[in-house]
């Protein structure tokens, strides 16, 4: 006869046989004396704790021949008991949802269903491990769980039941199945001993019940394993035979460590590697046993916790109040954060034996006291850092100066220079002009000790308008500041830009932003730019200065004109964009010097300059303006009676090839 293992050989045939399941065995049984069948069953649960087992007892007893209807004690001798025990009847069908877990199979499973049964009463699908069922499988079998057909019953089994749909929970009766006590599976294998003739000891036995961790399946085939040994089977070969540290020797490492004796540790350690034990085994194991010194040290007389042998659980209480409760928490913690180390590294061995010095006492002691320390070493006044102490009186203020404030009552101020960084600290702020609402109170001095960023040297306005010019984009924005555009003020975080002309204002201020970006690549940070109407053709422009306040002065226009006053006989009231000028007679004003020299002392800035217009009666700048702006585009320069009468201008005779883009409305944007 072919050998049959134990945990096959005494598989339990009634519920009466069930290890440690005793509330689920009475409700079963009393279910199947009362007719309450069930049409779907959940069986889950640990491994080896009897879920297979049971719904095989369950199959057995609604079938059984040898009584007239389903009986919680199948006879277990009759053709329908024998062949669900083997696995040959046809009305049992087992499956494993590990290679069943499409739609395809439970649907196939359910057709089946549909079939009455052929030799039993009952016809029973037994899944096991359940929750391998894809989602769209669970869903299938819903409504067949819930109304199956007559005579069918279901019996789901699993180790996981969160990975089952709620849905299929729902429509089960669910058993939850635990692990089995130590004292009942001590018994049931102490009986298997007895009955195979093994000469194994109780403490052996004890064991063995507790290295499998409530497992009835795991205990007996240890047990089977021990049996192939030389009798009689003591402890210390169980636990050679799992690979385990011995309680005994575990005891005596943390008697080593408890001792502070780092020699004797290490000793304890090589004679564990030398017997073939693996250093992340050895890890395991200890932090094991101090928890089971905290349960032995804080709940003495509950030995049921803890997985030791009586006479070393007597040991481990004496030893255990010996110890601070604070020292074996630390020494757990500090095992615990080394596995990740000892498991990943190529030399185990070393960092075990690094490991366990680190759980010595003094060790411990001054990793606990260590963030102490450093927690009053940085909060020490003594040791801040020279940089950071307080100034006294005697320290010397900033010499930053203060930003100069930009006046806003005239926009014909000159622009005021900031004061350069050698300068005394906080100069007197001063305006020039005679209007009291551009004057300042002098700035105070910052309380904050953080380093103020160095402000640039003011250069000249003129030079420095040169090179923003020079770097602005798109080519239209560079061409309408190079003609319309100077650079009043600039303090270092602030810049004002007078435009010429009242017309060119509002297509002007659509250009900050590039004129901050141009700003921003030659000074190496950020400016405000603020924009005013320098003068309004011929207005402003043509009066005479207020008394007290200083003219403003802008760099000489971008065309050379002549100096004789010339008489003009029409000034423009209204300008159409399109290219097109429209003119309105007006008195004679005569216009301004422009071979008086700049107030800042600069040249034309450089570039492409337009034709020469000397030979044409326009004076005012908005006038050269709107010229220059016609030629940009190879426009023309009309009057209204162009538009209306279709007659030439007097102002300039036709040229056929200027040409103008009629497409341009008002308020086009012009890409300047």
């Amino acid at each position: 006869m072919a050998y049959e293992p134990l945990h096959h050989k005494y598989r339990p045939q009634t519920f009466a046989q069930l290890v440690g399941q005793s509330a689920i065995a009475t409700t079963l049984s009393n279910a199947l004396q009362q007719r309450r069948i069930a049409p779907a069953y959940l069986f889950c649960g640990p491994r080896g704790t009897g879920k297979t087992s049971s719904a095989r007892i369950l199959a057995k007893s609604l079938n059984c021949i040898s009584h007239p209807g389903p009986t919680p004690e199948p006879c277990g001798t009759c053709e329908i008991c024998r062949t669900v025990t083997n696995g040959s009847a046809l009305d049992f069908v087992e499956i494993d949802a590990a290679s069943n877990t499409g739609v395809d199979n439970i649907r196939e499973l359910i057709e089946r269903a549909q079939f009455a049964p052929v030799q039993c009463r009952y016809k029973v699908y037994v899944i096991d491990e359940c929750h391998m069922l894809s989602v769209a499988a669970f869903n299938a079998l819903l409504k067949t769980l819930e109304e199956p057909p007559e005579r069918v019953v279901f019996v789901l089994a699993t180790t996981d039941p969160q990975r089952v749909l709620p849905t299929i929970i729902s429509r089960c009766q669910r058993f939850d199945y635990r692990r089995i006590p130590l004292e009942e599976m001590v018994g049931h294998l102490s009986l298997i001993a007895g009955n195979e003739g093994i000469s194994i000891e109780e403490e052996a036995v004890r064991l063995v019940a507790q290295v499998s961790q409530g497992g009835l399946r795991d205990a007996e085939s240890l047990l089977d394993q021990l049996s192939l040994l030389e009798p009689p089977v003591t402890a210390e070969k169980v636990w050679d035979l799992v690979g385990a540290v011995p309680e005994r020797d575990l005891l005596g490492l943390v008697r080593a460590i408890a001792s502070d004796d780092g020699a004797a540790v290490l000793d304890q350690v090589r004679k564990l590697m030398d017997r073939g034990r693996e250093p992340l085994i050895v890890l395991q194991n200890l932090a094991g046993f101090y928890r089971d010194l905290l349960i032995a040290k804080t709940a003495g007389g509950r030995q049921d916790l803890v997985a030791i042998t009586p006479p070393t659980w007597v040991e481990m209480q004496e030893f255990a109040q010996s110890l601070e409760l604070s020292l074996i928490l630390a020494g757990q913690q500090h095992l615990r954060a080394a596995e990740i180390q000892v498991r990943n590294t190529t030399q185990p061995r070393l960092w075990l034996e690094v490991t366990l010095m680190g759980l010595l006492p003094s060790t411990l002691a001054s990793q606990t006291a260590a963030p102490a320390t450093a927690k009053t070493t940085f909060t020490s006044p003594a040791a801040l850092p020279s940089k950071t102490a307080i100034p006294t009186s005697n320290t010397p203020k900033s010499t930053t100066p203060a930003p100069t404030p930009l006046p806003t009552d005239s926009p014909f101020e000159p622009p005021v220079a900031a004061a350069p960084r050698a300068a005394a600290p906080n100069p007197p702020t001063a305006s020039l002009s005679s209007s009291p609402s551009s004057s300042s109170p002098p700035a105070q001095p910052s309380p904050t000790l953080q380093p103020q960023p160095p402000s640039p040297p003011t250069p000249d306005l003129a030079q420095l308008w040169q090179q923003i010019v020079a770097v602005l984009q798109p080519l239209g924005t560079r061409a309408l500041m190079q003609q319309q555009g100077n650079l009043l003020a600039f303090t270092g975080q602030a810049a004002r830009i007078g435009i010429n002309s009242q017309p060119l204002f509002k297509m002007a201020q659509g250009r900050v932003a590039n004129i901050e970006e141009a700003f921003q690549q030659v000074v190496q940070h950020k400016v405000k730019v603020s924009l005013e109407v320098m003068a309004d053709s011929g207005s402003s422009e043509d009066q005479p200065p207020a008394a007290g306040s200083i003219p403003a002065q802008s760099p000489p226009p971008p065309e050379p004109v002549s100096a004789t006053p010339v008489a003009r006989e029409e000034a423009p009231a209204e300008t159409n964009w399109s290219g097109r000028a429209m003119f309105n007679s007006a008195p004679s004003v005569p216009a301004p010097n422009p071979e008086s020299p700049a107030s800042n002392g600069s040249s034309v800035p450089s570039g492409p300059q337009p034709p020469s217009l000397a030979d044409m009666p326009i004076e005012s700048d908005f006038e050269r303006a709107v010229k220059s702006f016609a030629q940009f585009f190879n426009g023309q320069v009309v009057s209204v009676d162009d538009e209306t009468t279709g007659k030439s201008s007097p102002q300039k005779p036709p040229d056929p090839a200027d040409s103008m883009p009629s497409y341009l409305g008002p308020d086009s944007d012009v890409p300047f």
